[in-house]
C-alpha cells in the first residue's frame, strides 16, 4: 500500500488492535487511548512512535485528539457479555437519564455512544468499532443497539457488521490459536468506496467433496446476519455447498513446552474437587492411545510431495487403538503414542486437546491449565517402542507419551485437545450450558447404485428421500464416556503434571508476537505489571491478526489498492 493512512486507537489496552494494524504497511498509529495508565506504558513499550493518551474517554473532549483517517475504537465490552455471569439491567433503564452514571456496567455500556462523540467531531473517512456479539444478538440490549445505529446513519456513515472468530483472521497471515468470536462494525462514509469485507472472511479450507484447498464463504442459519461461529454459521465452498473447516492453528502454538508441571499428588496445596473432575475428564476423552503409522524418519504427511499425497490409497496416519492394526511389516513403521491436554477452569468447561485452538483467553484471571503424562526424574527422554526398555524398578516410572488438553470454565462446556483451537480469553468467569454432542463421526450411507459419494458425513444435509428407504447410519463403534471411565480416570489425576499457563503462553495464545514487552513499570504501583495484570491486558485485547485482516479491506477501499 503505497499511501500512508492516519489511525485513531480508542481504548487501545495494551495494544492488541495497534499490533495488528501496525504490521500493515502505510498504515500509521497516530495516538492510542485508554483509561489504565499501565496499559498505556505496554502500549507505549511496543509502539514508541505512536501518542499516547492515559485518560477518561467517557469524560474526554474528542477536539484535544488529532486528525485521522481512521478510527479504531474497542470500548470495554465485558459488561455486555453474557459471559459476564451477572444479572443486570438492560442499557436503555438508565441510559439517557443519567448519561454520567457512576454505576460501572451502565457506564462502560456508554463507552459506545462515546465513539460517536469522536466521530461526530473528526468525521472520519472510515471506523471499525470492536465489541462482543452480545450487544447486538440479546434482546435487553435491543433497544440501545437500535438506536447506537440510528445515529450512526445520522452522522452519515453507511456501516455492515462483521462477525469474526480469531480462529479464523487468516486472510494476510497466520491467525490467533484461539477460539474468539467477536463482532467488528465497519463504517464509512457516506460517498466513500465500501470496503470488500467479503475479502476478510474467506479464509482457506480444504473441501473434501472436490478434494482441494479453497476460499470458503460465511453461510448463516436461519436467516440470521450477525452471531458466532458454528452456532449462527458455519463456513461453506460456495462452488458445491459443502461444509468445510476453515485452517486454524492449535492450542499447543501457544505453549512453551519447557516449562515442565507439577505432579498433581505431589501438590502442597491439593486441587479442589472440581478441577480434578475436569482433569478426569480429560483423561478419559483424549488419553486414549493411537497407533502411528509412519515411514521411519522420513515420514512428513506435511509434505506435498510426500508419496501420501500421490498415493490416496497409502496408510501413512494415525488411528485409535479401538481400530484395527493396519499390516504389519518387516519395517518398524508401528508405534504407540497418546495426548496431553488443557484444563480450562472457567464456569463449566472441562478440557481440550492441545491440538484444537484454546478456549477464550479472558482479562478476569488465568484459567487454562496443562496437564502432561507424568514420567518422573529419573529418565529424562523419551524412545521408540521398538528400542529395548530401560530396567523395571519397583516404581512405577513409565508411560506412554499422550497429547496435553485444555480445561476451560466457559459455556462451551466440553474438553478439547489442544490442537483445537482455545475458546475464547474473556475477563470475567461465569456460567455455562450443557453441551449436547453429536456423533460427528457417524455416516449416512445410500444402498443405491453408485460410489463413494453414496456415503456422507451427517453434519452434511440429507440426500434426497425416497419411499424406498435406502438410507443407512454408520458409526463407528467407539464407546462413549461413561462413569466407569471417569472414575478409573480419577484415579490417574495424582500421577499427572499439572501447570498453568504462563502470562506470555496467554498471550501467544492471543497472538501477540513473541518478543512483545509487557514488562512496563506501573506509574501508580511503582513496580513491574505482575502476572495477573499481564493475564488482564492480554484477555482483554483485540487479537492482531483480526485488526490486521480488517484495517487492510478498509485501508484498501480508501485507497483503491488490493490488500495483500
Amino acid at each position: 500500500m503505497s499511501a500512508n493512512l492516519t489511525v485513531t486507537d480508542l481504548f487501545a489496552g495494551a495494544g492488541g488492535s495497534s499490533t495488528g494494524m501496525a504490521s500493515v504497511p502505510g498504515i500509521e498509529v497516530v495516538i492510542a487511548a485508554n483509561h489504565w495508565k499501565l496499559a498505556c506504558e505496554v502500549h507505549n513499550q511496543n509502539h514508541p512512535d505512536t501518542d499516547h493518551a492515559a485518560v477518561d474517554l467517557h469524560q474526554e473532549d474528542p477536539r484535544f485528539f488529532p486528525r485521522t483517517d481512521i478510527l479504531w475504537a474497542s470500548p470495554e465490552c465485558t459488561k455486555w457479555s453474557q459471559a459476564n455471569g451477572k444479572a443486570r439491567p438492560a442499557i436503555e433503564e438508565g441510559l439517557f437519564e443519567d448519561p454520567l452514571s457512576d454505576d460501572a456496567a451502565t457506564r462502560s455500556r456508554l463507552l459506545m455512544f462515546d465513539v460517536l462523540r469522536f466521530a461526530e467531531h473528526h468525521r472520519y473517512r472510515a471506523m471499525i468499532i470492536e465489541n462482543v456479539v452480545d450487544i447486538a444478538t440479546q434482546a435487553k440490549y435491543r433497544l440501545a443497539w437500535h438506536e447506537w445505529r440510528r445515529q450512526l446513519r445520522a452522522l452519515g456513515y453507511r456501516f455492515r457488521v462483521v462477525s469474526l472468530n480469531s480462529m479464523h483472521a487468516s486472510v494476510l497471515g497466520a491467525p490467533a490459536p484461539q477460539s474468539r468470536d467477536r463482532i467488528y462494525i465497519v463504517c464509512w462514509r457516506e460517498g466513500e468506496r465500501a470496503p470488500d469485507l467479503d475479502r476478510a472472511l474467506r479464509p482457506r479450507a480444504y473441501c473434501s467433496r472436490c478434494d482441494r484447498i479453497i476460499e470458503a464463504n460465511q453461510a448463516w442459519k436461519n436467516g440470521r446476519e450477525v452471531g458466532k461461529y458454528r452456532a449462527q454459521y458455519v463456513y461453506v465452498h460456495g462452488a458445491c455447498g459443502t461444509v468445510v473447516e476453515p485452517d486454524w492453528l492449535p492450542a499447543a502454538a501457544a505453549i512453551d513446552w519447557s516449562i515442565a508441571g507439577e505432579r498433581v499428588g505431589d501438590r502442597s496445596k491439593p486441587l479442589a474437587d472440581k478441577t480434578r473432575l475436569r482433569i478426569a475428564a480429560g483423561i478419559a476423552r483424549y488419553w486414549g492411545p493411537v497407533h502411528l503409522e509412519a515411514a521411519g524418519n522420513t515420514f512428513d504427511a506435511a509434505n506435498p510431495k510426500h508419496p501420501q499425497h500421490a498415493d490416496p490409497n497409502a496408510y501413512y496416519r494415525s488411528w485409535s487403538t479401538r481400530e484395527y492394526l493396519r499390516a504389519l511389516t518387516t519395517d518398524a513403521t508401528k508405534a504407540l503414542a497418546t495426548p496431553p491436554f488443557i484444563a480450562e477452569m472457567y464456569g463449566t468447561s472441562t478440557a481440550r486437546p492441545v491440538t484444537d485452538p484454546a478456549g477464550t483467553f479472558t482479562a478476569g484471571g488465568n484459567h487454562h491449565g496443562l496437564v502432561t503424562p507424568c514420567g518422573g526424574t529419573w529418565n529424562d527422554d523419551a524412545r521408540p517402542t521398538d528400542e529395548p526398555l530401560r530396567t523395571l524398578t519397583t516404581r512405577d516410572a513409565y508411560g506412554v507419551a499422550t497429547l496435553p488438553f485444555v480445561m476451560t470454565n466457559q459455556r462451551e462446556n466440553r474438553p478439547r485437545l489442544t490442537s483445537e483451537p482455545m475458546p475464547t480469553f474473556t475477563t470475567a468467569t461465569g456460567g455455562g450450558h450443557g453441551l449436547i454432542e453429536a456423533d460427528m463421526d457417524a455416516l449416512v450411507h445410500r444402498n443405491n447404485s453408485g460410489g463413494a459419494e453414496m456415503t456422507t458425513p451427517v453434519f452434511e444435509e440429507l440426500r434426497t428421500l425416497t419411499t424406498a428407504g435406502h438410507q443407512a447410519l454408520l458409526q463407528s463403534g467407539r464407546p462413549r464416556l461413561s462413569p466407569a471411565d471417569l472414575r478409573e480416570a480419577l484415579d490417574m489425576v495424582d500421577d499427572v503434571l499439572f501447570r498453568m499457563f504462563r502470562p506470555h503462553e496467554v498471550a501467544a495464545g492471543m497472538a501477540f508476537p513473541a518478543d512483545y514487552r509487557w514488562d512496563a513499570i506501573d506509574p501508580e504501583k511503582g513496580r513491574p505489571a505482575s502476572n495477573a495484570d499481564v493475564t488482564k491486558m492480554a484477555g482483554n485485547a483485540v487479537t492482531p491478526p483480526a485488526a490486521r485482516d480488517l484495517i487492510a479491506t478498509v485501508a484498501a477501499a480508501i485507497t483503491g489498492e488490493v490488500a495483500a
